[in-house]
């Protein structure tokens, strides 16, 4: 069983700086590191050469999903994927844990770990601040696997076979950051088998505001991306309803005082351009990437 870190990057050569240096601190190393990058300035080759263990570097067309779906091109059926947003920052054991779940609950083919401290709800949080809150939150009690609905993107482990032999792979019709891309793939994967959320399992989720989409195309997305999951089945009518209301309602209640880090007005805007090519009939994810 070869277990495979992969993190898809792109724009952000100083966050992954600080984040690859750190694996080296886990317990037991990955057998094969996967960076799929978009162009050379996506990565400093002088990080990798700290690390002591193997690594691959896959270059291609940008796109979260596109860059993610390099990596599944790899795999063999025995493996395990430990995929990682190149800000999310892991306890010691992370990757031991993500091996011994596996080999112990054989019917579970996703894992998603659990979250103590995430900024992507806020202004995000630096290096330095990701650590001093890994080390000074608890970690959870000890709990059962939780059945969850998908895994969260950010942090998210699943077994190689059902890729292989179904040849599953990452909707690039959601393009850009690929809003939705996790669940998506999650609710794919679910037909093989059970998908979890564990305690044993804790990082931290930087929520690095750089190299994200622009507040206008994430707008759009936050409303065609949703309705597209719909149409393909891989997301529930009421989930996608209720996501898809909830971000254009707190766009406008924070659209009077927006965060300094978040763009209301644009993602606002992005949520008209969607409602009205809705109504024009010509609404989908793609659209994105004409604005």
């Amino acid at each position: 069983m070869r277990l495979i870190l992969a993190i898809a990057t792109t724009g952000r050569a100083p966050i992954l700086a600080q984040t690859l240096p750190h694996l080296l601190t886990q317990t037991t190393w990955p057998d094969l590191l996967v960076l799929s990058v978009a162009g050379p300035d996506d990565l400093d080759p002088e990080v990798l050469e700290g690390l002591d263990f193997p690594r691959l570097v896959l270059s291609g067309p940008r796109g979260l999903c596109a860059q993610r779906n390099r990596v599944l091109d790899l795999l063999r059926a025995d493996d395990i994927v430990l995929m990682l947003d190149d800000d999310f920052v892991m306890a010691p054991d992370y990757v031991a844990q993500v091996l011994t779940l596996f080999r112990d609950t054989p019917d579970v083919v996703m894992v998603t770990g659990t979250v103590l401290a995430d900024g992507i709800g806020g202004a995000g949080y630096d290096f330095a601040e990701g650590l001093v809150r890994l080390r000074a939150v608890p970690p959870p009690a000890p709990q059962p696997l939780r059945p969850v609905y998908n895994g969260y993107g950010c942090n998210m482990a699943f077994r190689a076979r059902p890729v292989v032999e179904q040849g599953l792979r990452f909707d690039q019709r959601l393009p850009l950051y690929g809003w939705l891309e996790d669940v998506d793939f999650s609710r794919q994967m679910a037909a093989a088998g059970r998908i979890v959320q564990s305690t044993a399992l804790t990082g931290v989720h930087l929520g690095t505001k750089t190299g994200r989409t622009p507040g206008v195309k994430l707008g759009y997305s936050q409303i065609a991306n949703p309705l597209y999951l719909i149409g393909k089945r891989t997301m529930s009518r009421r989930r996608a309803l209720r996501m898809l209301a909830q971000n254009v309602v707190g766009n406008l209640i924070r659209l009077p005082r927006p965060e300094p880090w978040i763009d209301r007005r644009g993602r606002l805007r992005g949520h008209l351009l969607a409602l009205r090519d809705l109504l024009r009939g010509r609404l989908r994810p793609e659209r994105v990437l004409e604005l």
